[in-house]
C-alpha cells in the first residue's frame, strides 16, 4: 500500500494564540514531552536586547529545552519574513535531521505563515520610492490625515487595503511599492496561493477567553515594569538605538520612551500599554479565527494538549 504522502512529511506542533496567553509554557512542555526543540515565531523576539517587553523565554525556561531564533539581530537591523522563512526552514531542517520534533511558537500571523506555506515573491524593493512615500506619511501625519497612504491603497489595490491595517505602515509601503511597479499585491497573493506546504502541521491556538485573557495582559503589564522594563528602554537608549526604529515602536517600548525622555509618568504608561497590548490581542483573536485547521484549547486544558500531540507525532509514518 502506497505511503500518504501528507503523512511523511516531517511534522510540526504550532502553538499560537493572542499575547499573554501562556503559549511559552506550554511549548516547552510539548517539547520536554516529545523529544520537541522550540522554534521561535515571534518578530520581536528576534531582537537582541529586548527581553522584558517582548516577554522573550528566560534563560531558565531556554535551559529546559533548544531554542532557535531568539536574539538573531540587533534592534537597527531590518529583519523581514523573507529572512524569517529561510532562518526557520534552517532551523527546522537540521532539528527534523535529528528526528526531533519541531514546536513553532509565537503570536507574529505573518511569520508562522510563511513558515508553514511560503512567501509571496514580489516587486523589487525600490528604496527611493519608499522613502518617498515614508515622508508622505510623515506629512501626512503632521497634518492630521495619518490614513492618507492608506486611502491611496484603497484606491490602488482595494483587496490589499481591506487585509492591512491602516497603522501597519511597513505592510502599506509594500503593497503601494507593489502596485506603483503595475502589479497588485492581492493578485499575487492569489497566484501563490501558499502552495510551498512541506510539513505535516497541527495547529494549536491557545485562549483562556476574553476576560481570562484581558487580565492576564494586565497583570502581565503590570510584571513587566516591575522586571524592570523602563530599565530595559533606557538601557536600549544608551545603546544607542533611537525612538525611530521599528522595534522601538512596538508595545511596550513605545509606551516607555516618553517617561526615559521625562515627558509622561510610569503610572500613564502602564494604563496605555495595557489599553494597547489588550487591542493587539483583539487583532490576533480576529486573525486566528480565520484558521479553519486550528486547534483552539484553554491553555489550562494540559491533558487534553498533550493528548493531540500524542496523536499528531503518532499519526506519522515512522
Amino acid at each position: 500500500m502506497a505511503s500518504d504522502p501528507q503523512r511523511s512529511r516531517p511534522p510540526v506542533v504550532v502553538v499560537t494564540g493572542p499575547t499573554a496567553a501562556g503559549k511559552t509554557p506550554i511549548a516547552i512542555e510539548i517539547a520536554r514531552e516529545f523529544a520537541g526543540e522550540v522554534v521561535n515565531a515571534d518578530s520581536m523576539q528576534v531582537y537582541r536586547f529586548m527581553d522584558i517587553g517582548t516577554a522573550k523565554p528566560t534563560l531558565e525556561q531556554r535551559a529546559l529545552v533548544p531554542h532557535h531564533l531568539l536574539d538573531v539581530v540587533t534592534p537597527d537591523v531590518d529583519y523581514n519574513a523573507a529572512r524569517y522563512l529561510a532562518e526557520a526552514r534552517l532551523a527546522a531542517a537540521d532539528i527534523h535531521g535529528r528526528r526531533r520534533l519541531v514546536v513553532l511558537v509565537g503570536g507574529t500571523g505573518l511569520y508562522i505563515r510563511v513558515f508553514l506555506e511560503g512567501v509571496v515573491g514580489g516587486a523589487a524593493p525600490n528604496p527611493e520610492l519608499r522613502a518617498s512615500l515614508a515622508r508622505e506619511h510623515a506629512a501626512a501625519v503632521a497634518a492630521g490625515d495619518p490614513g492618507r497612504l492608506h486611502h491611496w491603497l484603497e484606491k490602488a489595490d482595494p483587496e490589499a487595503a481591506a487585509r492591512i491595517h491602516p497603522r501597519d505602515l511597513r505592510r502599506v509601503i509594500r503593497a503601494l511599492e507593489i502596485a506603483d511597479q503595475g502589479e497588485v499585491a492581492s493578485q499575487r497573493r492569489r497566484e501563490h496561493g501558499f502552495r510551498d506546504r512541506p510539513y505535516r502541521v497541527l495547529h494549536l491556538a491557545l485562549d483562556p477567553g476574553r476576560e481570562a485573557l484581558a487580565s492576564r495582559i494586565d497583570r502581565r503589564c503590570e510584571a513587566m515594569i516591575e522586571a524592570g522594563l523602563l530599565r530595559e528602554v533606557r538601557g536600549l537608549i544608551e545603546r544607542g538605538y533611537g525612538p525611530e526604529l521599528r522595534p522601538m515602536q512596538s508595545i511596550g517600548y513605545r509606551h516607555m520612551l516618553p517617561v526615559v525622555a521625562g515627558q509622561d509618568t510610569l503610572a500613564n504608561a502602564l494604563v496605555a500599554m495595557q489599553r494597547d497590548t489588550r487591542r493587539f490581542a483583539r487583532r490576533q483573536r480576529t486573525w486566528l479565527r480565520g484558521i479553519p485547521e486550528r486547534t483552539t484549547l484553554d491553555p489550562a486544558d494540559r491533558d487534553r494538549i498533550v493528548a493531540l500531540v500524542d496523536a499528531f507525532v503518532a499519526g506519522g509514518d515512522q
